[in-house]
């Protein structure tokens, strides 16, 4: 069904210890849409997109990806549909030993035990879609500057034509330019896949540009919903605080005094 949400998370609690980090959190990824969660550090954003790719397992709740319940999955359903996804980890998390192009292939070399040769013509096609070129993939991690890095990150988040796509603050550690080329990309690829994609942020430019809807999510439950024309006068204080950035509000940030 094209109406069927591709991602929905229904009632998910995750405690550690004795701290509540998601709180019956609901939402629903629309097939096809880009939606971005916005929402300050510690709120549970990186908990939530984890209990989706079952690095974490909720204490309760249901996670469904394309109508199946993925925590009642056995391991080798589980493993067909974390195939459906691709990831922009925070900070890129290149592997430092390995080369770019290398990178780029990881996942189709060890996940999908494509050869060696197949998967470095994949990865030069993917650099070349976020515009690096082949002498770039020749070279390490460590050559290259943070938005190079970063775009790297993102060819190998597309280098398996993945049907979900999440970005984990993906402009983080970039100038504003840069910033904004990267989001571009982000725009570009998804829409070339035809992929979902769920990004977590607190870089509200970069919200704005890549979002086809908003959720906010604060201690640990999603407190609003709307489209980007929406959010400026979404009539929720909490919105408000955090999209202009304002240290007077509802939030409250916890300071240690010394």
């Amino acid at each position: 069904m094209s109406d069927q949400p591709k991602i929905e998370l229904r009632n998910v609690t995750k405690r550690f210890g004795s701290k509540v980090v998601l709180d019956n959190l609901s939402l629903v990824v629309p097939r096809g849409k880009s939606l971005v969660v916005i929402g300050g550090s510690g709120t549970g954003k990186s908990v939530m997109l984890k209990c989706v790719l079952g690095i974490l397992r909720p204490d309760k709740g249901e996670i469904f990806v394309d109508g199946k319940d993925v925590l009642k999955m056995n391991s080798g359903e589980r493993e067909e549909t974390l195939r459906k996804f691709g990831m922009l980890f925070q900070g890129s998390a290149l592997f430092d030993s390995l080369s770019v192009w290398e990178n780029v292939a990881f996942g189709l070399i060890q996940g999908r035990k494509v050869k060696r040769k197949e998967a470095r013509d994949i990865a030069f096609s993917k650099l070349a879609k976020v515009g690096l070129g082949a002498e770039v993939g020749m070279l390490y991690p460590a050559e290259l500057s943070g938005g190079m890095q970063k775009r790297v990150a993102l060819a190998r988040a597309i280098a398996a034509d993945p049907e979900i796509i999440f970005f984990d603050e993906p402009t983080t550690g970039l100038d504003p330019i840069m910033a904004d080329v990267i989001n571009d990309l982000i725009i570009a690829s998804v829409k070339d896949l035809g992929a979902t994609a769920l990004s977590i942020t607190h870089d509200m430019a970069s919200a704005r540009k890549i979002a086809d809807e908003f959720a906010m999510i604060y201690k640990g439950k999603i407190i609003w919903t709307g489209t980007p024309e929406q959010i400026d006068a979404s009539g929720n204080d909490y919105v408000d605080q955090f999209i202009h950035g304002r240290a007077e509000g509802p939030i409250k940030m916890e300071v240690l005094k010394p």
